[in-house]
């Protein structure tokens, strides 16, 4: 069974970074998708960053060139670096994998998101 934890959330000033965490493990392949989700006190659950089975990355245009997603040596743990956080970016933000290929475009493959972790809140004041 595939377990995902999420971790490096904190409350900070608008401005600061925060590094965040996903550590994925019962996983019996090594073709898969990563996406970083957030969710806001009044915001529905939003895509930010994913990397697909070939590596490629994208970001929802508000995070592009403030966020970060990466791998570590090509392993099972992930981060998500955000930077000039904003008061928007205020969310609890979870980490999915997924196995299947939904659909590609402008070079990404988008996929099914099909396990998800707990999640970690993020809080940014101005």
């Amino acid at each position: 069974e595939v377990h995902l934890v999420e971790s490096g959330g904190d409350s900070v000033q608008s401005g600061g970074s925060l590094r965040l965490s996903c550590v994925v493990s019962g996983l019996t392949t090594t073709s898969y998708c990563l996406a970083w989700f957030r969710q806001g006190p009044r915001t529905e659950r939003e895509g930010v960053a994913g990397i697909d089975s070939d590596g490629v990355v994208n970001y929802r245009d508000s995070v592009l060139g403030r966020f970060t997603i990466s791998r570590l040596n090509a392993g099972n743990t992930f981060y998500l670096e955000m930077d000039d956080l904003k008061p928007e970016d205020t969310a609890r933000y979870y980490c999915q994998v997924g196995f299947r290929v939904l659909y590609y475009e402008n070079g990404y493959n988008h996929c099914a998101l099909d396990v998800m972790g707990k999640g970690t809140q993020v809080t940014v004041s101005s």
